[in-house]
């Protein structure tokens, strides 16, 4: 199978972790780094406001750059996946944030990195993207996730209950604080917080992690993601989160819909970049004799 590659590498669109504005000082040394290697740099206009220079429309970043580059943390580079996603343009993020599970460049580590992707020694990976949608009557609306999509309870005071079908056949209630859907790639997110599975990012399943469940038979399930999950509370409001950003009430009787999306998020990462040496220092596991 042939490695997918960059088609040119003449321009890069930033985005950088908002509210964040002394960050502008980290932005302009890696900014003269892209531009020592030759590669020109475009900046989200948000994210120019937000430290006083001049920038280009998000949708204007996205179509004129040949990739896009995060700098912040692992939620700036989330957010930047889902909002670019149509465009179909790689990401990469720098890490200037804490854990750095997706924003995996360190900021002493990026002349290195530009040096090799100019070098062709880089690769693209495809990570499982969720593609969803609320019914509410003739209503739908629709929405992709990266990490996870989260169906909890509306008040502290209430217990949630969810009926689940895949396929159109109802298998499972929950009952607790909720559930989430998760890709592998938001295995080591939320989802493991609550007990759930850690699944290597490439593969193409959505896992079903409960919330505090009220019975301890309730366990964390891996689903192809080819299944259609079909949620809604049959008695009580429900709160939706889409990636830990946005969210939605569902009311009695709407639905949430939940499918594995056709094409992927892109990634872009060094050659060698090995995803158990990333679980093993990020997560602190064992230590080498």
């Amino acid at each position: 199978m042939r490695e997918e590659k960059l088609n040119q590498i003449k321009r890069a669109g930033f985005v950088l972790r908002p509210n964040a504005p002394h960050i502008k000082e980290l932005y302009e040394l890696i900014k003269s780094q892209f531009d020592a290697k030759g590669i020109a740099v475009s900046l989200s206009e948000r994210s120019a406001e937000m430290i006083g220079e001049e920038g280009v429309p998000f949708d204007t970043l996205c179509s004129e750059s040949d990739f896009l580059v995060s700098l912040g943390g692992d939620g700036t580079l989330l957010s930047l996946v889902r909002r670019s996603y149509g465009y179909n343009k790689p990401v990469f993020g720098i890490n200037a944030g804490h854990l750095g599970f997706l924003a995996d460049i360190k900021i002493d580590e990026v002349e290195e990195f530009l040096d090799a992707i100019l070098k062709g020694d880089y690769r693209i990976d495809d990570r499982m993207m969720i593609e969803g949608y609320i019914r509410s009557g003739e209503e739908r609306q629709s929405f992709y996730a990266f990490n996870d999509v989260v169906i909890t309870r509306s008040t502290i005071s209430k217990m949630a209950k969810i009926d689940a079908s895949i396929d159109g056949e109802w298998f499972n209630t929950y009952s607790g604080d909720g559930l989430i859907i998760s890709t592998p790639t938001g295995s080591t997110a939320y989802s493991m917080a609550a007990g759930g599975p850690i699944i290597y990012p490439l593969t193409k399943a959505f896992i079903m992690t409960p919330i505090c469940a009220h019975s301890l038979t309730q366990r964390p399930l891996v689903v192809p993601a080819d299944f259609t999950i079909e949620l809604h509370s049959p008695d009580a409001m429900v709160v939706v989160m889409i990636d830990g950003q946005d969210d939605y009430e569902l009311q009695i009787g709407d639905q949430l819909v939940i499918k594995g999306a056709k094409t992927g998020a892109k990634l872009l990462h060094r050659s060698e970049r090995n995803y158990f040496s990333v679980l093993r220092e990020k997560l602190s596991w064992g230590a080498k004799n």
